[in-house]
């Protein structure tokens, strides 16, 4: 059973892998290279390790697993925050948070979850009726904003409801998303 250091952020939960043992070492590719006076660690997902610190603001607990991901959809990407800002909506218009980056990795724990036979998960929630809310930034602009994507070119009513409700019914590619799709509803 491997340990993991659990860490919040604004959108969801993440994990590291830790290790305070000797033995939780092994495999790790460390194994004689941190000492045991080094211990307790985590490994940073990148070739890397920290020594472990559990007054960091961040931090939340240490949970044990043997999952290939350790925390479950619901708390890496939170569903329905109140102050959604990027991430996945689904076709019943629940919004999936998830940072700037993290759209692929929401899209796998999505798609692995309501299209478990998906080869391709983005693809596969957008044939779906998904919607992909990115950053809009293009290095020009003096602010961030939000983008509101997808392939089909057509939103559900409950979407159309809840961009209304994120403030986004005024962007312009959600104004037409929402012509085109209002024929369906």
């Amino acid at each position: 059973m491997k340990k993991y250091a659990v860490y919040g952020s604004e959108t969801g939960q993440y994990y590291y892998q830790y290790a305070d043992t000797i033995e939780l070492l092994e495999g790790t590719g460390f194994e004689d290279i941190i000492t045991e006076e080094q211990l307790p660690v985590v490994f940073d997902g990148r070739g890397g390790y920290f020594a472990f610190d559990p007054d960091d603001k961040k931090f939340v607990e240490i949970i044990e697993s043997d999952e290939e991901v350790p925390l479950p959809l619901e708390r890496m990407f939170y569903v329905n925050q109140p102050e959604f800002k990027l991430g996945w909506m689904s076709p019943e218009g629940d919004t999936y948070s998830c940072s700037y980056t993290n759209h692929t990795k929401c899209a796998k724990m999505l798609a692995k979850k309501f299209y478990p036979r998906a080869k391709f998960p983005e693809l596969a929630l957008d044939r779906a009726g998904w919607l992909k809310i990115i950053d809009s930034w293009d290095g020009s602009e003096r602010r961030h904003g939000q983008f509101v994507y997808t392939e089909r070119g057509r939103v559900t009513k409950k979407q159309a409801d809840r961009l209304f409700d994120l403030g986004l019914y005024d962007n312009e590619e959600v104004r037409e998303l929402i012509r085109t799709s209002e024929d369906d509803w």
